[in-house]
C-alpha cells in the first residue's frame, strides 16, 4: 500500500526533527562538556551550534506540529528543553560569581577601595606633615 502525499510529508516532517533534535541533543552534550573543562573557546563554539541547533529544530517542530509529533518525540523535546533551561541557569551562577569576584578584585569606585598608587606610579595618598593627630 503506498501512502499519500500529506502521510508522506508527515513522515519526512518527523524524520528531519528527529534529526534535528539529535543535533540540539549531541550540542548540549559537547556544552555541557566545554563547560565542565572550562574552556572558553570550546564553551563559545559548542553554544553557538546549539543555537543553530535549537533554530533548526524549533522550525522542524512548526512543521511537524501541523501533523502532530510522536510522543517519544515530545519526551526528548521536553528533555531537551529542560537540559537548555539547566545550563542557563548554571552559567548565569557561574557569571554572577565571577561579577562578584571581579568587583571584589577591582573595585569600579575609587571610593570603595582608595588605590596607593596612581597611574604613573606615583601615591595618590593625601600629603601629611608627619604628625600624628588624636
Amino acid at each position: 500500500m503506498q501512502s499519500s502525499p500529506p502521510e508522506h510529508d508527515a513522515v519526512r516532517n518527523v524524520t528531519e526533527l528527529e534529526t534535528a533534535l539529535s543535533e540540539v541533543e549531541k550540542q548540549l552534550d559537547a556544552l555541557g562538556q566545554a563547560l565542565k573543562d572550562h574552556d572558553p573557546a570550546a564553551t563559545e563554539l559548542a553554544a553557538t551550534e546549539l543555537h543553530q541547533a535549537l533554530t533548526r529544530a524549533v522550525r522542524h517542530v512548526g512543521h511537524a506540529g501541523q501533523n502532530g509529533v510522536p510522543p517519544a518525540l515530545r519526551r526528548r523535546l521536553a528533555m531537551a528543553t529542560g537540559l537548555v533551561a539547566a545550563q542557563r541557569d548554571a552559567v548565569a551562577r557561574a557569571t554572577s560569581l565571577l561579577d562578584r569576584a571581579i568587583d571584589v578584585l577591582l573595585p569600579t569606585t575609587p571610593q570603595a577601595a582608595p588605590s596607593v598608587y596612581g597611574a604613573l606610579g606615583t601615591t595618590q595618598r593625601p600629603a601629611s606633615s608627619g604628625l600624628a593627630q588624636a
